[in-house]
C-alpha cells in the first residue's frame, strides 16, 4: 500500500521501498542510490572546469564556436517563421487575382504548401546544411547554382570596398589623433560627420549625378559579367566602392580614434613621452598595438556591414550580386531564394562577430580571464 508524504512523495508503509528524496532516505537510515544522470553531468562539469582552467583560450573559442552555431539555429527558424507570418503567398502571386481556387490550391500542393511548417522547416534547414537550397520557384533554377554566381560578384565588391577602407580609416584616425583638437583633426571629424548622416542611397545617386551624368568619368549601371576583363571589372565597381567606403570610412575612423586616445592617457605612454619619444612612434608603436582589440571589433561588424548591407548600394547601381538578387525574389514572394539569401547573409553576419571576438580574445590576454 502506497501513500503520499509531504516532502518525500510516495512512500510505502514499511518506509523503505517508495523512499525516492536523498533527504528521506537519510532519515530512513537507507542510503540514497546514486543517480547515473546526475553521476554524468558532474563527470562533464568537472572535465570542463578542469578543461578550462589549463586551456582558458581554448575553451573560449569552443563557447564562441558553440554559442554561433546556436545563434545561428535561432536566426534560421526567425527567418522562416518570418516568411510563414507574411501574407499571401507565391500561388497568389504566380497566378494573379483571376485565379480560381482550385489552381491555387493545385499550385500549393505541388510546391509542397500544404505540409505542416515543422516538416516544411526540417526539410529545408536538412538541405541548407548539405549545401542544397531547393529550387527557385519563378525560374525553376537551382538556388545554390545562382547564389554561387551573386555571391562572387557581392564578395568581389565587398573586398575591394574593404581594402581602400580600412588602411584609410586606420591611417585617418591615426592621423587624428596626431593632431587632435587642432586642424587636421577638426577637418577629419566635420567630414566624417557629414559622411555618417548621409544614407547610402543618397550618397549613391549623388555619385552617379556627379560622375556618370555630368562628367561622364564613370560607369553606370555598374553591371559585371563573366566575359569582362578584371580592370573592366574594377571600372564597373568604381561608384559603389566609393559608396560604400563612404559610409563605412567614418565610423571606423571614429572609433579608432577613440580606442587610440583611451589607451595614450596610460601611464606607460607617459613615460614614452617622458623619454622623449616622437607622438607618431609612440602612436604607432605603443598606442596602436594595446588599442588593436576595439579597433578590430569595430572594423568586423563593418566587413559585415559591407557583405550584408550591400543591398541598397547593389538595388542603386543594379549591381548583379546577393542583394539584387534577394530583392528580386521577395517582389515575386520565391521564398526558397529568400530564405537562402537570408540565412547566408546571417552566416556571414554571425561568422564575422565570432571572428573579431576571437581576435579581440587572442589581442587581449585579460579579456581571457573575465573578472
Amino acid at each position: 500500500m502506497m501513500e503520499s508524504g509531504p516532502l518525500t512523495g510516495p512512500v510505502s508503509t514499511d518506509g523503505t521501498a517508495g523512499a525516492t528524496h536523498p533527504r528521506s532516505a537519510e532519515l530512513s537510515g537507507v542510503p540514497a542510490k546514486p543517480n547515473p544522470a546526475a553521476s554524468q553531468s558532474e563527470i562533464g562539469g568537472t572535465f570542463w572546469r578542469r578543461f578550462t582552467f589549463r586551456r582558458p583560450l581554448a575553451a573560449l573559442i569552443l563557447q564562441r564556436l558553440g554559442l554561433s552555431v546556436g545563434l545561428l539555429f535561432a536566426v534560421s527558424l526567425m527567418i522562416f517563421g518570418g516568411i510563414e507570418a507574411l501574407p499571401g503567398d507565391f500561388a497568389t502571386t504566380y497566378l494573379g487575382q483571376s485565379a480560381t481556387p482550385q489552381a491555387v490550391e493545385n499550385i500549393r500542393k505541388d510546391l509542397g504548401l500544404d505540409k505542416p511548417w515543422t516538416e516544411r522547416y526540417l526539410s529545408w534547414l536538412g538541405g541548407a546544411v548539405q549545401g542544397d537550397f531547393g529550387t527557385s520557384w519563378a525560374s525553376k533554377n537551382s538556388v545554390g547554382e545562382q547564389i554561387s554566381k551573386r555571391l562572387g560578384n557581392s564578395l568581389f565588391l565587398a573586398f575591394f570596398a574593404a581594402f581602400v577602407s580600412v588602411p584609410l580609416a586606420v591611417g585617418l584616425g591615426m592621423l587624428a589623433v596626431q593632431f587632435r583638437n587642432r586642424l587636421p583633426d577638426k577637418i577629419i571629424n566635420v567630414v566624417s560627420l557629414a559622411a555618417i548622416s548621409l544614407p547610402e542611397f543618397f550618397v549613391g545617386y549623388l555619385l552617379i549625378m556627379f560622375f556618370a551624368v555630368k562628367y561622364g568619368v564613370a560607369t553606370f549601371p555598374a553591371t559585371v559579367y563573366d566575359s569582362m576583363s578584371f580592370t573592366e571589372r574594377l571600372s564597373a565597381i568604381a561608384l559603389p566602392v566609393a559608396t560604400l567606403v563612404l559610409v563605412v570610412l567614418a565610423h571606423m575612423m571614429r572609433m579608432t580614434r577613440a580606442a587610440i586616445l583611451n589607451v595614450m592617457s596610460s601611464a606607460y605612454v607617459e613615460t614614452a613621452e617622458l623619454k622623449g619619444l616622437g607622438m607618431f612612434r609612440i602612436i604607432a608603436r605603443h598606442a596602436a598595438p594595446n588599442a588593436v582589440a576595439p579597433v578590430i571589433n569595430v572594423i568586423a561588424l563593418n566587413l559585415a556591414y559591407l557583405v550584408v548591407g550591400v543591398v541598397v548600394v547593389e538595388v542603386v547601381f543594379v549591381y548583379p550580386g546577393m542583394g539584387q538578387y534577394m530583392v528580386d525574389a521577395v517582389t515575386v514572394r520565391d521564398m526558397p531564394v529568400v530564405q537562402a539569401c537570408g540565412l547566408i547573409f546571417a552566416a556571414f553576419y554571425i561568422f564575422l562577430n565570432m571572428a573579431a571576438d576571437i581576435l579581440a580574445i587572442i589581442a587581449n590576454p585579460r579579456l581571457r580571464h573575465p573578472r
